[in-house]
């Protein structure tokens, strides 16, 4: 790097350069290799080269051929490893945020409070209270929605998530 902050600019083109080509936890892959399908290399490194060289070397096309095949063949053979990767990732990630989650079971006929949001008509400001009316839980359904009704017995029509509620003790 320099010695001052005055040529950080300079850098810049290897830092994107190292930050584009090195592997990422979440998805397996370099970003490059997802966005080009191929890894970054110096042009001394490539593996199959261009036609200019192969025109130089004087390659058959045979064997070009078999060469570009086999190629587009591992190409693939990465997907498969990456689609893997990202599965395993997010069941990874989704049992670490379902360690934190806490169930909230209610009982049909249960009184509970709901959530008063900012953007709802019944929100008054930050001073005002977060929780609004004794409701009863009406029927739960699955993946943890609830549907709700007044105390005079009238049902809502949308089921409400029931991290929004909780139980009322009055």
């Amino acid at each position: 790097m320099t010695d001052n902050h005055k040529g950080w600019h300079e850098q810049l083109s290897y830092t994107l350069l190292e930050y584009r080509t090195t592997t990422r936890t979440s998805t397996g892959p370099t970003p490059y290799l997802l966005i080009y399908r191929t890894e970054a290399v110096i042009p001394a490194e490539v593996e199959i080269p261009s036609l200019r060289i192969i025109q130089e070397a004087e390659l058959d096309n045979a064997e070009w051929v078999r060469d570009r095949y086999e190629q587009l063949v591992l190409i693939d053979k990465k997907r498969m490893v990456f689609v893997c990767h990202g599965q395993l990732y997010q069941q990874r990630m989704a049992r670490a945020f379902n360690k934190r989650v806490r169930t909230r079971l209610f009982q049909i006929g249960q009184l509970v409070l709901k959530r008063i949001f900012q953007h709802q008509e019944e929100y008054k400001g930050k001073f005002s209270p977060n929780w609004q009316g004794s409701y009863v839980v009406r029927k739960m359904l699955s993946g943890g929605a609830v549907v709700l009704a007044e105390m005079d017995g009238q049902e809502w029509q949308k089921p409400i998530n029931s991290d929004e509620i909780k139980c009322c003790y009055a």
